[in-house]
């Protein structure tokens, strides 16, 4: 095979996603730089199916449009630092042909190594012995092999084998690997994705992966994670992520200004951009911030944090949990239900009324499909209920209920308390249908508020907004703001009752207080004596209260 046109190609992408999302759960548990919060693989996962998705349908012979398609799906679905890598790097591959019908042995090998630049520019500080040196030793031994040799087949041959021998070498180049006894997380995934290029080259099906290596044992038995960092080394807690598209009458975009301005926000800076958008990457202890300089350009989208403090302690929690966890007799459940939860409190409350499975989630950290249908891979289970509690979770707990091949339905819950009110509902001697369809209709007798600070100056809803004042959000409109948290969780309160409300149902959180809430309710209940008024100590970060009327 001398050359490649879009055809084959598109074969070579599909492939390579395959193989990395096969393997992806194994590169999640090398993940130890820069910050180890175990999702590495699921990120170039998730980034490289948003580009194999971009082309699965698309049959071009012309290889540059086909690159323009999978570069275009990349970059709008990279997630974390590897993904946003793995995005730059096809990017400027595929910005090398996108003028050829089909590439030879010189031009593949050239197009890999300008996929190399483009990574290395638009990393802030690139790292050596991480993913950028695995894609810049292998695509320079594409460039020497491409001299040698017309076979597209032995150049992507000599790609792999040294894109395995650079990461093995990463622990010598990275510190913290060779501390850790691993290899670089982001490295040993873009190794998938290259030997999925081979194999479709060879006109192979990528090896179904083996169960071979015991991922928990891999991490807890074989190296020291515990030992070389703790949670409160995480400087930049969180990873925020999203993309502005510019717009007329906003600051005139210049990427050098606007990297070295992003980069006093924090540290794993990434920066792209076109003439339409900028995509940034970073880890800060202020993503609100970072996002409002980003909208001084143009318009937010696809905005996305995580806490990568909370990811790291569910790691260090499922390690402590696991000899327990293999010492548990099989569960069985004719019906499980799944929630989504934050805060011990709130865990306990869910599981007190009859929850069997809580994921931890919340604003900053919402499961994906693949967390919600691990909670009962283990288990023996008939039939599923899920409550997403999150707007932004719902979409992952509907690809969850479809991947299931037992009856699975979803209750749109988009809050705690809508979750808390749909579980009072359940009827365990009850169909499914019939258990969706009370759940669904409690839902529309509920209403939801929030107590939470403001990160920074702003106007919403001709409500002016002060940072770190305390705001009240009544189902999802902030409707006042006050220094006073306690004037806040009153008005909040009020605000929510009307003539036909029964029960309030406030929620504790990290910043609320028993004595607080107790104070406002015997104030309340002299006005409204006909309102019952019920009190739990959630222990949920970011909402000093949760409220409920129903």
């Amino acid at each position: 095979m001398n050359t490649i046109d879009g055809v084959i190609f598109k074969d070579m992408i599909l492939s390579g996603a395959d193989n990395l999302r096969q393997h992806a759960e194994y590169v999640d548990s090398l993940n130890v730089f820069p910050v180890p919060d175990g999702d590495t693989g699921t990120n170039m996962d998730l980034s490289m199916t948003s580009g194999a998705t971009e082309v699965e349908d698309k049959d071009i012979e012309h290889i540059g449009e086909m690159g323009k398609h999978f570069s275009k799906g990349l970059l709008m679905g990279a997630r974390g630092n590897s993904g946003v890598i793995l995005s730059q790097l096809f990017r400027g591959f595929s910005k090398a042909i996108e003028d050829v019908e089909s590439v030879d042995a010189n031009v593949f090998g050239n197009a890999l190594d300008q996929g190399v630049k483009t990574a290395y520019k638009a990393v802030m500080k690139p790292v050596e012995g991480t993913i950028l040196t695995v894609a810049k030793d292998s695509g320079a031994k594409a460039v020497e092999t491409a001299g040698n040799t017309e076979s597209l087949i032995e150049i992507m041959e000599a790609v792999v084998t040294e894109a395995k021998a650079s990461l093995e070498r990463t622990p010598d180049l990275l510190p913290v690997l060779k501390e850790v006894g691993v290899v670089d997380s982001g490295g040993q995934g873009l190794v998938y994705v290259y030997e999925g290029f081979l194999a479709a080259l060879k006109g192979e099906k990528v090896e179904v992966a083996k169960d071979a290596v015991d991922t928990d044992t891999f991490v807890n038995d074989n190296h020291e994670f515990d030992d070389f960092m703790t949670v409160e080394d995480i400087e930049y807690g969180f990873c925020t992520e999203f993309m502005v598209r510019f717009e007329n009458g906003k600051r005139s975009f210049n990427e050098e200004e606007f990297r070295s301005e992003m980069s006093e926000f924090g540290d794993s800076l990434l920066v792209i951009s076109d003439d339409e958008i900028v995509k940034v990457h970073v880890h800060t202890e202020t993503p609100g911030e970072a996002m409002t300089y980003g909208s001084s350009y143009g318009e937010l989208i696809k905005m996305k944090i995580e806490n990568m403090r909370e990811q790291f302690r569910d790691i260090q929690s499922k390690k402590q949990s696991k000899g327990t966890d293999e010492n548990k007799e099989h569960r069985s459940y004719d019906t499980a239900i799944i929630t989504v939860s934050s805060g011990d409190g709130i865990r306990t409350l869910f599981e007190s009324i009859g929850v069997t499975h809580v994921i931890n989630g919340g604003q900053t950290m919402n499961p994906s499909t693949e967390d919600i249908l691990n909670t009962i891979k283990d288990d023996d289970v008939k039939q599923v209920i899920i409550l997403p509690n999150n707007k932004n979770i719902i979409m992952a707990a509907e690809q969850a209920q479809q991947m299931l091949d037992i009856p699975a339905v979803v209750i749109p819950t988009v809050s705690i308390p809508e979750g808390l009110s749909s579980m009072l509902m359940f009827s365990p001697d009850a169909a499914l249908d019939d258990n969706k369809e009370s759940m669904n209709a409690a839902l529309e007798h509920v209403k939801t508020g929030q107590v939470t600070y403001a990160v920074r100056d702003t106007s919403i809803d001709g409500v002016e907004i002060k940072k770190d004042q305390h705001m009240g959000i009544n189902n999802g409109k902030i409707n006042l703001a006050s220094d006073s948290k306690s004037e806040t969780l009153e008005s909040l309160i009020v605000s929510m009752l009307d003539d036909e409300s029964e029960i309030v149902t406030i929620i504790i959180g990290d910043e609320g207080s028993e004595d607080e809430a107790g104070a406002i309710i015997e104030k309340l209940e002299n006005t409204y004596d006909e309102v019952e008024f019920e009190v739990h100590d959630g222990q949920q970060p970011v909402y000093s209260y949760l409220v409920s009327v129903e």
